[in-house]
C-alpha cells in the first residue's frame, strides 16, 4: 500500500473509530478530508505529503491521534503540516474563540504556501455547509475566515480566489 492511501485508510478509520459524522448533514466524517485531499491534489498534483496532510488535518483536532504518531506513520514532513493546520484547543479557562482563532491566524501566516492552501481547501469546503445550514454562526465564521485570508499569502492563487467568492457572501 502506497503512502496515499495508507493515509486514507488511517483518516477513515480514525474519524469513524469515534463515530464522528459531519454537523448538518450527518455524512461520514471522513468525505470532508478526501474533498479536501481532492482540492489541493487539483493545484499540488506532485506533491504527496500535502495530500496526505489533507487527509490527516484533523486527525490530531478530533481524535486521539498524535502529533508523535503522525511523525513515526508519514514523516516529518506530514507532521508539521498537520501541527500547523490543528486548531487550538479549547481548554477550560484557557483563551476564548477569538483569541484562539488569533492564534491560528499567526501560526497560519508563518506556515509554508502548500501548508496555507490546505487550509484554503479546508475552508472552501467548510463554507458552503456552514453557510447553508447555520446562518447566525456563519456571520462568526465568515469574520473569522476573511480575517484568516488576509494572512494566506502563499496560498495558491487559484484556490484562494475560489475561497473568496464563498467568504465574501454578505
Amino acid at each position: 500500500m502506497d503512502r496515499l492511501e495508507k493515509a486514507k485508510l488511517f483518516s477513515k478509520v480514525a474519524h469513524e473509530a469515534i463515530g464522528q459524522k459531519r454537523k448538518y448533514t450527518g455524512e461520514p466524517y471522513f468525505n470532508h478530508p478526501l474533498r479536501v485531499m481532492k482540492l489541493v491534489a487539483s493545484v499540488l498534483p506532485d506533491d504527496e505529503d500535502a495530500q496526505i496532510v489533507a487527509l490527516l488535518h484533523d486527525t490530531v483536532e478530533d481524535t486521539d491521534v498524535t502529533l508523535a504518531f503522525i511523525r513515526d506513520e508519514f514523516g516529518q514532513r506530514v507532521e508539521r503540516g498537520v501541527f500547523a493546520l490543528t486548531d487550538t484547543p479549547t481548554v477550560e479557562g484557557g483563551p476564548n474563540r477569538k483569541e484562539r482563532k488569533k492564534m491560528d491566524r499567526e501560526r497560519l501566516s508563518k506556515a509554508s504556501g502548500w501548508i496555507q492552501t490546505i487550509k484554503v481547501a479546508d475552508m472552501i469546503d467548510n463554507t458552503s455547509t456552514i453557510v447553508e445550514n447555520d446562518p447566525k454562526f456563519a456571520k462568526v465564521y465568515l469574520d473569522e475566515k476573511r480575517l484568516l485570508m488576509k494572512v494566506l499569502k502563499d496560498a495558491d492563487a487559484g484556490l484562494k480566489e475560489e475561497a473568496e467568492k464563498f467568504i465574501n457572501l454578505d
